[in-house]
C-alpha cells in the first residue's frame, strides 16, 4: 500500500510542476487566474445555489483544461518542429481556437448563472 501511495504522491507533484509551469510560463493563464478569482468572489457575494457553483466550477475546470491541452500541444509542436511550419502553425492555431471557444462560452455561462442575482442585487444596492 505504501508504494501505491508514494507513487500517487509523486504523480500529484508532476501534475503541479505542469500547472506552475503554465502559470509562469503562459501570460493568458493570469488572465484565466484573475477571472477565475473573481468568478468565485461573486459567487460568494451573491450567494449562489450549490448547482450553479457545480456549472461554475465545471466550466471553469473545462477552460482552464483547454488551455493546458493548448500549452502541451504547442510545447510539443515546438520539439517536433523547431523551424517555422504552415501545419505548425495550423496545429497551434486550432489549439488556440479551443481555447477561445471554451473561455467564450464560459462568459456566457457566467452571464446565465451570475446576470440575474446580481442585477437583482444591483438594483437592491441602488434602491431601485
Amino acid at each position: 500500500m505504501y508504494p501505491f501511495l508514494r507513487s500517487r504522491a509523486r504523480a500529484i507533484g508532476y501534475a503541479l510542476e505542469g500547472w506552475w509551469h503554465v502559470l509562469y510560463t503562459q501570460r493568458n493563464t493570469w488572465v484565466h487566474a484573475s477571472l477565475s478569482v473573481t468568478v468565485i468572489a461573486l459567487g460568494l457575494w451573491l450567494h449562489i445555489a450549490p448547482q450553479d457553483w457545480a456549472i461554475i466550477i465545471l466550466t471553469m475546470a473545462v477552460v482552464w483544461a483547454a488551455e493546458f491541452f493548448n500549452s502541451a500541444l504547442e510545447s510539443l509542436t515546438d520539439l517536433l518542429q523547431p523551424e517555422q511550419h504552415e501545419l505548425a502553425k495550423i496545429s497551434k492555431d486550432i489549439s488556440a481556437a479551443a481555447v477561445l471557444i471554451t473561455a467564450a462560452a464560459s462568459v456566457l455561462v457566467g452571464l446565465l448563472v451570475l446576470g440575474p442575482p446580481l442585477w437583482q442585487k444591483v438594483r437592491l444596492l441602488i434602491g431601485d
